[in-house]
């Protein structure tokens, strides 16, 4: 039988699995006690969602970061990126988030940062399983355990102080948006109505900011779990909505007519709202739609790509000293100016400063982004198939430049496919972009069959 903690989800912000079953007390506080352990103790900022188990984990967190001698300092129920701009901003040794970000509830995690306030590269995630696994952990002995610190009014305050540095927040307030709020009853369930209404004026209309209750929807913000939210917009003529996951560092956008945007149209409206106050370059991930090339082309900007994840996307804007990026196909937005990490309250500031700049509605400034198609799908995946597959698609456009850095990209004039594994199950994920929709459905349809044909068997 394999060890409890091989069924855990290790990926590049941390670990994650479903509670009791395989992410247990015992094991969070053992990870805990490497964490502690390899950032040599200190302080240590903890924070988390409002998960139900998020209170266990908590303590069985704080436990082993004490008993590797570190400080513990508590910051309660946060949003994601608050608990790592505030591991920054205080110099602590690091910091964990005990959430499963858009997981379902039955799911927690632990996402680890380290003193910059950012996930831990592969380097530092590799130096830190060696610790655990061979169970190498600092001991503190009684006189080094040091008391607990709660600390909760600060980290909110410094977040949106960095956040409202980017805007024109005299601008804002003068217009009055009416805006529209579903936060999941998550980490901003709390935080984001008082961003919203106090510091940025908005005649709020709210749904789901009950810390206390559990998620009324499926976690993640997209257009079939949004629907109380549209009908709130539309009943209440906002100009805006927003919705958020239950760490609160992805955002969903719905415009005034109720339409939920699409996600890489919320990033790109975002990366024009930067780019007109500073020219710099722009990174997102290789899925990322086309738009973001175009906006960026406005302002002579040059745009860059990194494999899928987000901690890819911040190691390659740390790169090139970018002034925006982000994960268009999940809401990502991030602004280095604030924090290098996703974060939603970045995301709603650039918006509604660009509804402020100008006399046009959400649905227009959406609408005049050029337009793409796109498509996405999943297709399962034997065990060592992967390779005769992709010989397949490199076959059928021969002429396409590919990209091998993320799975495989095939690269054409006015548009693209992406194909890679998933980093859980034994499937591939599909996407495909076109300028037109016929382009794109003939894309994805004849890609999508040379990955479903079946592979033959190699001879023995």
């Amino acid at each position: 039988m394999p060890r409890r903690e091989h069924l855990l989800k290790i990926g590049v912000s941390g670990i994650r699995g479903v509670v009791g079953e395989f992410l247990t007390p015992t094991l969070a506080c053992s990870f805990a006690q490497a964490f502690g352990t390899y950032v040599g103790g200190g302080r240590v900022v903890l924070g988390r969602d409002t998960r139900a188990s998020g209170e266990m984990l908590t303590h069985a967190v704080a436990c082993g970061l004490l008993a590797a001698g570190c400080e513990v300092v508590k910051v309660g129920i946060l949003p994601t990126p608050t608990i790592m701009m505030y591991v920054a901003e205080t110099r602590a040794q690091g910091g964990i988030a005990i959430t499963a970000s858009h997981n379902p509830p039955e799911y927690n995690a632990l996402k680890l940062f380290n003193a910059s306030g950012l996930f831990f590269n592969h380097y530092e995630r590799g130096e830190l399983l060696d610790i655990y696994h061979q169970s190498a952990f600092r001991e503190a002995s009684n006189s080094e355990i040091c008391p607990v610190i709660c600390e909760s009014a600060a980290p909110i305050r410094r977040h949106f102080d960095r956040v409202l540095a980017q805007v024109d927040v005299d601008r804002i307030r003068a217009r009055k948006f009416r805006v529209a709020l579903d936060a999941v009853n998550g980490a901003g369930a709390v935080m984001t109505p008082q961003f919203l209404r106090d510091e940025l004026g908005c005649d709020l209309h709210a749904i789901s900011i009950d810390p206390e209750k559990p998620f009324p929807r499926v976690a993640e913000p997209r257009p079939d779990t949004l629907t109380e939210l549209s009908t709130l917009v539309v009943e209440n003529k906002c100009d805006v909505g927003f919705g958020q996951d239950p760490d609160g560092d992805r955002l969903a956008v719905v415009d005034e007519t109720g339409r939920v945007l699409d996600n890489d149209d919320v990033l790109a409206i975002a990366v024009d709202a930067v780019l007109s106050r500073r020219t710099g370059p722009v990174v997102v991930n290789l899925t990322t739609s086309m738009v973001i090339d175009d906006v960026a082309a406005r302002y002579g900007a040059t745009v860059s790509r990194t494999p899928v994840g987000e901690a890819n996307v911040v190691e390659g804007m740390l790169a090139c000293d970018a002034v925006i990026g982000g994960e268009g196909g999940n809401g990502g937005v991030i602004l280095p100016a604030v924090q290098h990490c996703r974060d939603s309250y970045a995301g709603m500031a650039l918006w509604i400063d660009r509804l402020a700049g100008t006399s046009e509605t959400a649905s227009q400034l959406a609408g005049a982004l050029p337009r793409y198609y796109r498509r996405s799908a999943t297709v399962a995946l034997e065990h060592g198939c992967l390779g005769m597959l992709m010989q397949r698609l490199a076959a059928q456009w021969p002429d396409a430049r590919i990209d091998r850095r993320d799975g495989f990209k095939l690269i054409f004039q006015d548009s693209w496919l992406h194909a890679r594994a998933s980093n859980t199950e034994p499937i591939l994920r599909l996407s495909v972009e076109a300028k037109t929709d016929s382009e794109a459905q003939t894309l994805f349809t004849r890609a999508k069959e040379l990955l479903s044909l079946s592979v033959p068997t190699p001879a023995k």
